[in-house]
């Protein structure tokens, strides 16, 4: 795994390099700026650049969306001191696959590199918890549009994205589109962890009984 570190404080990078290198993992560059960041992701192409968010010139989340838009091939991984929702959304919403804060562990930050290398996506279970606590905060009918539920549902129940078009009469890049903004609604960007904070916000419903697919 080949990786690009980018954060503003050289004693955090330097630990961090350490612990990479001696796991057996390569450390391809360094940056203290968005821009640097930016600029050595484009010379290097890394598998990740581990991103810090406060860092002058250009902050992560800016950084992220550039690397993620010029190298959809590179993933972004956060490691920031910020924990609130509203930070970890832009980020997410930038194209980071992953968000982890500071006190998190060393061996956790190599095992979700490892997670993120391998195509998952992760959030700790306490900002996950937080922003879950976020949304539930609002309105149930004001987080989904009543036909963006409709499409959420029929995926939860086993449906695939071109059984839901035609069940609805409309198009499967209109079914896309659709889940795209329950992404952004929902602070996800997998089909996965849409239908499960749904779940867990009683906007839909589990069932034990998908129904069948098309032969």
């Amino acid at each position: 795994m080949r990786v690009l570190l980018a954060d503003d404080h050289q004693i955090l990078r330097e630990g961090i390099r350490r612990g990479l290198e001696s796991a057996g993992e390569t450390v391809v560059g360094e940056a203290s700026d968005g821009e640097e960041a930016v600029a050595l992701a484009r010379e290097t192409v890394p598998d990740i650049v581990v991103m810090d968010l406060s860092m002058p010139v250009l902050d992560g989340v800016g950084a992220t969306e550039r690397i993620r838009r010029e190298l959809p091939e590179v993933k972004v991984v956060v490691l920031t001191m910020h924990d609130d929702p509203e930070r970890t959304r832009a980020a997410l919403q930038a194209g980071a696959s992953a968000y982890l804060t500071k006190g998190t562990s060393f061996a956790d930050v190599l095992d979700t590199l490892q997670r993120v290398q391998a195509g998952e996506e992760v959030l700790s279970p306490k900002l996950a918890a937080s922003m879950l606590e976020h949304l539930s905060a609002q309105p149930k009918d004001e987080i989904l549009s009543d036909r963006q539920v409709e499409i959420l549902q029929m995926i939860a129940d086993g449906m695939s994205t071109k059984q839901a078009a035609r069940a609805l009469g409309i198009t499967q890049k209109t079914v896309h589109n659709h889940l795209n903004a329950t992404y952004r609604r929902l602070d996800t960007q997998s089909l996965t962890h849409a239908v499960l904070s749904a779940v867990r916000l009683g906007i839909i419903d589990l069932y034990s009984e998908p129904e069948p697919e098309d032969a």
